[in-house]
């Protein structure tokens, strides 16, 4: 009897801890630029708590399946250690799939070029809500909280707007922080203060409308109705167009053209003739750094 017992409660806490796990997110911790003959254990040790951090605490609102988990990746990589200061950069992705399809789409593909933070092994990963606890799960939970953000706004109207608040709140904390990335000021209009304050400014609320507009109503139709898929997206776009018109070099624009490049590219050589044209001149408006990588769209005709 007392085995049954046992069994139950291991088996109710370990289905506890994969209920709660909202994201399938692969972490790693790179310091081949720093290690020379530090101790790499070190890294290792900050890696496999981050990745406890993430999947062992409850982040969205709601409880979601298994197939429902949030797709992504964080990727440090340390360029400069100085007794338990680390500093270096981190590539942000996320993915989501596409509705009726074997194709994922990616939502976010960036770099926070100045990330900082404290750590010595064995430290434990600390957090909670409306408290900075630690410079360090402070910067994830910014991120893990645009992942919610963008991803729900991908499947419903303005369906990320908690987790943009949240990230309004960890931006808030984080005023009087010493290290960078946090502030007005600092890197110009790139880093994380700025991508928190476009998404949450409500002059630029059609990024909302287009994350929308482009995921569920344009890619997620297009295995049933490409035609009508790519009608939506190029409407989709306009929106972008405005935004960028509203005010140009905004963080937010320059990180879903970047991430979306090479997919529009490849969404549109499928298109009719008047819709290549449009989207070449949309793109090349929205994003001007790349301006001539959009007239592979011409490359095929349909």
């Amino acid at each position: 009897m007392m085995k049954r017992i046992l069994f139950l409660v291991i088996a109710l806490f370990i289905g506890g801890l994969l209920h709660a796990q909202d994201f399938q997110c692969q972490v790693s911790v790179n310091a081949h630029a720093v290690t020379g003959g530090s101790n790499q254990q070190r890294y290792n040790d900050l890696q496999q708590k981050l990745y406890q951090f993430i999947h062992d605490r409850k982040w969205c609102q709601y409880n979601l399946k298994m197939n429902e988990r949030i797709e992504c990746a964080l990727q440090i990589n340390l360029t400069k250690v100085s007794g338990d200061v680390m500093e270096g950069t981190m590539t942000i992705l996320l993915q989501r799939p596409v509705y009726k399809a074997s194709y994922k789409t990616t939502l976010l593909n960036f770099q926070d070029k100045n990330i900082q933070f404290t750590y010595a092994e064995g430290d434990p990963l600390e957090y909670a809500d409306n408290q900075n606890l630690n410079q360090f799960t402070s910067l994830i939970a910014y991120y893990l909280n645009l992942f919610l953000a963008v991803e729900f706004d991908s499947f419903s109207m303005n369906g990320g707007s908690p987790y943009f608040s949240n990230l309004q709140s960890i931006v808030n904390l984080n005023q009087s922080a010493k290290e960078k990335g946090w502030s007005v000021a600092d890197n110009g209009q790139s880093n994380r203060y700025w991508i928190m304050e476009n998404f949450t400014n409500s002059t630029y609320s059609k990024l909302h409308d287009f994350y929308y507009q482009y995921h569920r109503l344009g890619l997620d139709v297009m295995s049933e109705s490409p035609d009508a898929g790519r009608a939506v997206i190029l409407e989709s776009l306009r929106l972008l167009q405005q935004v960028s018109q509203q005010r140009s070099n905004l963080a937010a624009v320059k990180i879903i053209a970047a991430t979306k490049c090479d997919e529009i590219i490849n969404i549109f050589k499928e298109g009719l003739p008047s819709e290549k044209s449009q989207v070449i001149n949309l793109m090349k408006q929205i994003d001007p750094s790349n301006a001539s990588r959009y007239d592979a769209i011409n490359s095929s005709s349909k």
